[in-house]
C-alpha cells in the first residue's frame, strides 16, 4: 500500500496546474478582507466605548468636590442623630422647638445626600458597564487579529508552494535471519576472537618455561635479644685506723680512794609513733602483701635468700660498773685502747677489789647475716628463678588478657618488657620495650602488675632484663 501511494503521489502533483493554485489564493483573500472588516468594526466600537468612558470619568471628577461635601454632611447627620438618641439634642439646637425644626431639617438633608449618592452610584454603574464592554470588544478584536494572522500565513504558504517530482525506488531488502540462527556474522566474529585468544595462550605457554627465575630464600628469623645488665656493687671503704690516745696520767692514791660519782641517767625519749594508714592505703597495703610471694630458697646453685629484717639491729651497750665500795679503781687503759696500751701489771693492779665488764655492741648483727662471704659481688639471678616467678603469676597476666580479649576477640601477639630487679627482689623499673599488639590498655595493666612481683631477696646487684610474654587465645 505504501509503494502504491508513493507511486500515485507524483502523478497527482504533476496534474496540479497554476489555475488550481489560484482558486485557493482567491478564497484566502476573501477571508482576509472579511476579517479586516470585522476588525475595523470592533475597533470602532472600542473607540466609541472609550469616548463614553471618558465622559463618565469627567462627570465623576466634576462631582468629586460635591462627593466630599455630601460625605461630610452625611457624617454630621449621623452624629446629630446619635446625639438625639442620647437625649442631648437641645445641647446643639437650644430649645425644644428648635429640636423639632432641626429634625425636619436633618430629614431633608439626608434626602439630598441619598439622592446625590444614588446619582453617583448610577454613574459608577454606567462606567463599570462601559469598561466591561470595552474588554469584550478588545478580546473579540484580539481573536479577529489571530484569525487574520493565520489567514495571512496560509496565503504565504500557498504562495510559496511548488510541485515536487521524484522517482520511486524499491525498498531495501534485508535477509530474514533470527538472532539464534547459526552461521551468521556474529558467529564468525566469535570464532575469530576465540582462535586469536587460543593462539596467544599457546605462545605464552611456550615462552614461560624458558624463563628462569632465581630461587627466593626464606628470611632467617633472628631470636629476640636478651639483654642482661649487671651492675657492679661498690664495696664499702675500710674505716680509718683509730687514733692513738695519749696515756692518761696515773691517779694518785687520794683520787683512787674517792668514791665514783654516779652520773644521772637520762630517760630515753621515745619517738612518737608513726600514724597508721587508713582507708584506701590500708586496702592497698593488703593487696601488696597478698601479691608479695616468697620464692623457694633452693632456686639456683648460688642463691642465698635472707628473710631477716632489713632494719639494723638495736645497739646493746653494757654500762661500766664496779663492785668496789671505796673508789672507782681507775680506768682500764688496756681495754679502752683495745690492746694498744703498755700491757704492764701496774695498770692491771690499779683497780683493787673490783671487776669491770667489757663494752659490747650489737649494731649490725641483723645485716651481717645477709652479707656474702667473698669480698666481690655475688652471683646474678638465673633464668630459672625469673621464669619460675613469671610462671607463678601467669594466671594473673592471662586474666588481664582474657578481659581485653572480650573487647577484641582477634587480639594476640607479644609484649616485650624491660624490667630492673633490685637485690631485695622488688621491681624498681618496668616499661614496655616493644610490642606487636595494638592494645595500650593491656600493656599498661601488665606493666603495672609486673611491678608488684617479688623475686626474693638475694645478694646480687640490680639486674635489668628484657622478658617477652606471648598472649595467644585458648583453643
Amino acid at each position: 500500500m505504501d509503494s502504491e501511494t508513493a507511486q500515485d503521489q507524483p502523478t497527482l502533483q504533476q496534474q496540479r496546474t497554476p489555475q488550481d493554485q489560484q482558486a485557493p489564493n482567491d478564497q484566502a483573500l476573501e477571508d482576509q478582507q472579511a476579517l479586516i472588516a470585522q476588525l475595523g468594526t470592533s475597533q470602532e466600537s472600542v473607540d466609541a466605548l472609550v469616548g463614553e468612558l471618558r465622559v463618565l470619568d469627567a462627570q465623576l471628577e466634576a462631582l468629586a468636590s460635591e462627593r466630599n461635601q455630601h460625605r461630610l454632611l452625611h457624617q454630621v447627620c449621623d452624629a446629630l442623630g446619635e446625639l438625639g438618641k442620647l437625649g442631648g439634642a437641645q445641647l446643639f439646637w437650644g430649645t425644644a422647638e428648635a429640636v423639632t425644626t432641626g429634625e425636619d431639617q436633618l430629614g431633608r438633608v439626608r434626602g439630598r445626600v441619598t439622592a446625590f449618592e444614588s446619582r453617583v452610584g448610577e454613574l459608577e454603574a454606567r462606567r463599570q458597564s462601559t469598561r466591561e464592554q470595552i474588554d469584550k470588544e478588545q478580546h473579540r478584536a484580539g481573536l479577529i487579529e489571530d484569525e487574520l494572522f493565520e489567514a495571512q500565513e496560509e496565503e504565504e504558504r500557498l504562495r510559496h508552494e511548488w510541485i515536487v517530482e521524484r522517482e520511486i525506488s524499491g525498498l531495501h531488502s534485508r535477509p530474514l535471519i533470527m538472532p539464534w540462527t547459526w552461521g551468521g556474522e556474529d558467529d564468525r566474529r566469535f570464532q575469530k576472537s576465540l582462535l586469536g585468544a587460543l593462539a596467544v595462550c599457546l605462545i605464552l605457554t611456550l615462552i614461560f618455561p624458558l624463563i628462569r627465575l632465581p630461587l627466593q630464600r626464606a628470611p632467617e628469623e633472628t631470636p629476640p635479644e636478651l639483654v642482661l645488665h649487671i651492675t657492679m656493687a661498690q664495696l664499702p671503704r675500710p674505716p680509718p685506723p683509730p687514733r692513738r690516745l695519749p696515756p692518761p696520767p696515773k691517779p694518785t692514791p687520794q683520787q683512787a680512794r674517792q668514791p665514783p660519782t654516779e652520773e644521772p641517767v637520762k630517760p630515753a625519749v621515745e619517738a612518737p609513733p608513726e600514724p597508721k594508714p587508713a582507708g584506701l592505703m590500708v586496702f592497698k597495703q593488703r593487696l601488696a602483701a597478698l601479691a608479695d610471694t616468697q620464692i623457694n630458697p633452693a632456686l639456683g646453685a648460688q642463691a642465698r635468700i635472707n628473710n631477716a629484717d632489713n632494719s639494723v639491729g638495736t645497739p646493746e651497750r653494757a654500762m661500766l660498773t664496779s663492785s668496789a665500795p671505796g673508789s672507782s679503781g681507775g680506768i682500764n687503759l688496756a681495754a679502752v685502747s683495745r690492746g694498744l696500751g703498755p700491757g704492764g701489771g701496774t695498770e692491771r693492779n690499779a683497780i683493787r677489789g673490783g671487776t669491770l665488764t667489757q663494752a659490747a655492741s650489737g649494731i649490725g648483727t641483723a645485716a651481717a647475716a645477709s652479707r656474702p662471704v667473698s669480698g666481690g659481688p655475688g652471683p646474678g639471678r638465673t633464668d630459672e628463678e625469673i621464669q619460675i616467678v613469671f610462671d607463678r603469676h601467669k594466671a594473673e597476666l592471662y586474666r588481664l588478657y582474657n578481659l581485653e580479649l572480650r573487647r577484641d576477640p582477634t587480639l594476640q601477639g607479644k609484649l616485650i618488657l624491660r624490667l630492673t630487679i633490685e637485690p631485695d627482689g622488688s621491681v624498681s623499673l618496668c616499661r614496655l620495650h616493644a610490642s606487636d599488639m595494638n592494645a595500650p590498655d593491656l600493656a599498661a595493666q601488665v606493666v603495672g602488675r609486673v611491678k608488684t612481683f617479688n623475686f626474693g631477696a638475694k645478694l646480687v646487684p640490680p639486674v635489668t632484663i628484657i622478658y617477652p610474654i606471648d598472649f595467644l587465645p585458648a583453643a
